[in-house]
């Protein structure tokens, strides 16, 4: 819930600042606390480009972020927004590159011959 409330309002770009125009971001997940008054947005600017200065802009605003959450969702308490880049694509895009080397082709085949001849 918490998730989708934050892309709707990112959605409608009622944040004015430099370093977030024309800036797609995609928040991958929301973790909150147990007692709900904090959560960590994870989230990555679209072609993951100028992440840092993306992730600071949004946390500058994290104040009234929370605002506008507080009238779009009904829990007790707003929790307080903390933003981080999720470097989860990142990572997946290293051992995609790193599975499809020539290094590890070789070794797979390399495992395959020994196989052959048990």
């Amino acid at each position: 819930m918490l998730r989708h409330a934050l892309c709707d309002i990112l959605a409608r770009g009622e944040i004015r600042d430099p370093d977030l125009e024309a800036v797609s971001v995609t928040v991958t997940a929301v973790r909150p606390s147990p007692d709900m008054r904090h959560a960590t947005v994870f989230c990555e600017p679209l072609g993951g480009r100028n992440a840092k200065v993306i992730i600071a802009a949004l946390n500058r605003h994290a104040r009234f972020l929370r605002g506008l959450m507080g009238k779009t969702i009904a829990l007790k308490f707003t929790p307080d927004l903390r933003f981080v880049e999720d470097t989860s694509f990142a990572e997946a895009e290293k051992i995609e590159t790193l599975l499809k080397s020539e290094r590890v082709a070789r070794d797979l085949r390399r495992s395959e011959d020994d196989g052959d001849e048990s």
